[in-house]
């Protein structure tokens, strides 16, 4: 078998898809139980991120593989069912379930002196096995080790609450009648917080710095068939950054008239918060916006700005490590943090190795995952070359200074990506 791929949701598809294309022989290996990856329904005892009220983001038409489209019947921002619904039937259109091992996990991926791939794997029996491939496409996402303040504020271990995880909520059914502090301001602690809202007896939404949070829509427009705009790419960078300001101003106004904390930088310089739901929920009463978390004391949630509430339940929304225990260390997250890669898809130094799905961009990712995905089977099948490992070590060099001087040292920062620009990198090698 040539070519290993690891995951089984939207990137490892996609990945999938390209290489049958290409006539070049694969197996998938998924650890879950079905394709479909952080869009599941975790099962009875099964971690996983898809909680009840998760919806896409992106628009379904960006969001759709382009030679597979979401259903017509589908709303434009599909619940996570639908769209796992819709990773299988795409599977199933393209004749890829044969190539899916399914309740299998990686263990552990090695390089051997002849410069094969040893792949190791354990079946849901427990059984383990090793394989041999020319080349490996890790496409297994960054959502399965959930990241918590370490340590927690002072008093947390004798909570008489219950602390938790974003990777453990499921529905805000679950808290009814309970009072609970959602802490965070990213996806999911904007839809935990706003689901929760709807059940809980109280609400608090703790923020510790402040995110832009931008509405799904602008002008009636998606945000993200605005980034693949082409009037939109023509702009320069500030002009952009102009107009969102702009627009965010006239579509809600400044964040600290709602409670929340201004972000201490301009938009695109962090992680922007997609939502149409949590301010309007803030407006309504039904979410309390509170500082950071400075202690616990007993039953109490106690607040940096000296303020307390009592709680049955805290939420931390706090994101994901980015590891990958079956790779060797430093592979390819370094010990600074930042994701070394060449295009953000190649090590330089480990020839026939592949990540695809490892960027976040301001927008829907399927179209960045697709070219990732084709420009790798290019590469497999000989169709296209990469160049020297050091002129890779000097683009991601080149990169991650970018990075740093547009977002600072933050976690996550070197995956972020611009859709255009991204884009318009893999063209010529898609053309060729």
């Amino acid at each position: 078998m040539r070519v290993c791929v690891i995951g089984a949701g939207l990137s490892g598809l996609a990945v999938a898809h390209a290489l049958k294309e290409r006539g070049i022989s694969f197996v998938c290996l998924e650890k879950a139980p079905d394709v479909g990856g952080i869009w599941r329904q975790p099962r009875a005892g099964e971690r996983g991120p898809g909680y009840g009220s998760l919806h896409l983001n992106t628009a379904k038409q960006l969001t759709g593989y382009a030679d597979f489209p979401m259903p017509s019947s589908y709303p434009l921002y599909p619940r996570h069912s639908q769209v796992a619904d819709y990773l299988r039937s795409f599977a199933e259109w393209d004749g890829l379930l044969d190539h899916v091992e399914l309740r299998t996990e990686v263990v552990s991926v090695r390089r051997e002196p002849d410069g094969m791939w040893t792949v190791v794997s354990r079946g849901a029996d427990g059984a383990r096995a090793s394989r041999r491939f020319e080349q490996v496409v890790v496409a297994s996402g960054h959502h399965t080790d959930p990241a918590l303040p370490d340590p927690l504020p002072p008093g947390a271990d004798s909570f008489d609450g219950t602390i938790l995880h974003s990777l453990d909520y499921r529905d805000g059914s679950d808290f009814d009648g309970r009072r609970v502090v959602v802490v965070g301001l990213g996806a999911s602690a904007v839809d935990i917080a706003a689901d929760l809202s709807r059940h809980a007896a109280y609400t608090v939404l703790s923020v510790r710095r402040g995110l832009h949070i931008v509405p799904k829509q602008l002008f009636g427009m998606s945000v993200d068939e605005i980034a693949e705009a082409p009037w939109w790419n023509e702009m320069s960078f500030d002009e952009r950054r102009g107009w969102v300001e702009q627009a965010l101003l006239v579509a809600r106004g400044r964040l600290s008239d709602y409670g929340l904390p201004e972000p201490d930088h301009p938009v695109f310089s962090s992680a922007t918060t997609l939502s149409d739901e949590i301010l309007s929920r803030i407006r309504h009463g039904a979410v309390t916006p509170k500082p950071a978390i400075a202690s616990f004391d007993g039953d109490r949630v106690v607040f940096t700005d000296g303020s307390s509430e009592t709680a049955d339940a805290v939420v931390y929304c706090t994101g994901f490590h980015m590891t990958f225990p079956f790779l060797p260390a430093g592979c390819p997250v370094a010990a600074d943090g930042s994701v070394e890669l060449y295009r953000r898809v190649v090590p330089a130094d480990r020839p026939g190795l592949y990540f695809v799905g490892l960027v976040r961009p301001v927008g829907a990712i399927t179209r960045l995952v697709e070219a990732q995905a084709q420009w790798v089977a290019r590469i497999v099948d000989g169709a296209a070359e990469l160049p020297a490992a050091e002129e890779m070590r000097a683009e991601i060099g080149t990169y991650l200074a970018g990075i740093v001087r547009r977002y600072g040292r933050t976690r996550g920062a070197s995956i972020q990506v611009d859709v255009g620009p991204y884009l318009a990198e893999f063209r010529e090698s898609l053309t060729v």
